[in-house]
């Protein structure tokens, strides 16, 4: 049995860790962290929890947190990771990074994010944790970065093509919408509920972080340097993200052509469902789950192709491609403990 620490356990996505491992044969959640709720026990605040964890929140201690367990979940926001995950490879765990600090090199996360890099020598060891494409190097890492919510919708839906070279590199496109638990549970005005509510809106305009990221696993696959247009927007609903993408495909390639590319590309991947011609993935399909559902659909008139992408948020997006990564590392099962069917409605 696995002895697990969830550092930031009373967020989003480090609540989403205590459900999905609360279910996992392998693991055993022995510690939770964070400052902002250390001394409260957990079903103190999530009162859903109670009879499945009565753990008491401890303040964030690397040495204290290697005592009680074998892997750390880094559930906080961007900007903590240098403070605490050098004290936990020094011990000996291996590490799993929710946040941003990781995914990124120095010049380009001060850019986009604003904030001081993590030392180059965690940086440097970090391995970009997206399952269905980077498994071989993640069997072997001791750092994982966990890929961001929107990089990991639209990175499913477009690196077939990219690989493939089946699309003009410069025309791609990406339109994705959020829900608001992506903003996470600190209180903020652009999450209350009169803003949100019967409300539709693009943020971070070609400026959102997470359009660096994209960038570079698009352009790492591709061999040479990748560029695209990315808008997210904030919807107003719990979970779930949609990301539509459109790129102009290249001469010779047909509707059924690339259904096949992506069937085969995925093939094996418990977590990517490739839906029928004509039927496209909804978030409410995926809702709960660590599913990714793509659809796709070439438009003859212009030679643009519509690729679609849903997954939950909090899910795939997160804390369940964390638990899928930590099953590749420990040579468990890839699905252990992961597969909840999608709640509906």
């Amino acid at each position: 049995m696995i002895r697990a620490a969830v550092v930031g356990a009373s967020g989003y996505t480090g609540i989403e860790l205590l459900r999905l491992l609360q279910r996992h044969p392998q693991v055993q959640v022995t510690c939770m962290t964070g400052d902002s709720s250390a001394g409260k026990d957990i079903q103190s605040i999530y009162p859903h929890l109670q009879g499945f964890y009565g753990n008491r929140i401890e303040t964030v201690d690397p040495d204290a947190i290697a005592e009680q367990a074998d892997v750390a979940f880094i559930a906080l926001p961007s900007g903590h990771a240098g403070g605490i995950v050098p004290g936990l490879l020094k011990n000996g765990l291996r590490v799993i990074d929710l946040g941003g600090d990781l995914r990124l090199p120095a010049d380009l996360y001060e850019t986009w994010y604003g904030k001081k890099p993590v030392p180059a020598e965690v940086q440097n060891e970090a391995v970009y944790g997206l399952s269905e494409w980077y498994r071989e190097e993640i069997k072997e890492a001791k750092l994982i970065a966990n890929p961001g919510c929107f990089p990991t919708a639209t990175l499913l839906a477009l690196l077939p093509l990219i690989q493939a070279a089946a699309v003009e590199k410069d025309s791609i496109i990406v339109d994705a919408k959020s829900g608001v638990s992506g903003a996470g549970r600190t209180a903020s005005l652009g999450s209350l509920f009169a803003e949100v509510n019967e409300n539709f809106k693009a943020y971070r305009v070609n400026q959102h972080q997470h359009t660096p990221e994209i960038e570079m696993q698009l352009s790492r696959i591709a061999g040479e340097k990748v560029i695209m247009t990315f808008t997210p927007h904030l919807v107003p609903m719990n979970r779930g993200i949609l990301a539509t993408c459109y790129a102009k495909v290249k001469a010779g390639w047909t509707q059924s052509k690339l259904f096949d590319l992506y069937r085969s590309t995925y093939e094996g991947k418990p977590f990517v469902r490739i839906r029928p011609e004509g039927n496209y993935p909804q978030t409410k399909e995926v809702a709960g789950s660590n599913l990714c559902d793509i659809g796709l659909s070439l438009d003859h008139r212009t030679g643009r192709l519509t690729v679609l992408s849903a997954i939950d948020n909090l899910v795939k997006g997160a804390s369940g491609q964390a638990i899928q990564n930590l099953n590749i590392m420990m040579g468990f099962e890839e699905t252990s403990g992961l597969t909840a069917v999608p709640l509906y409605p």
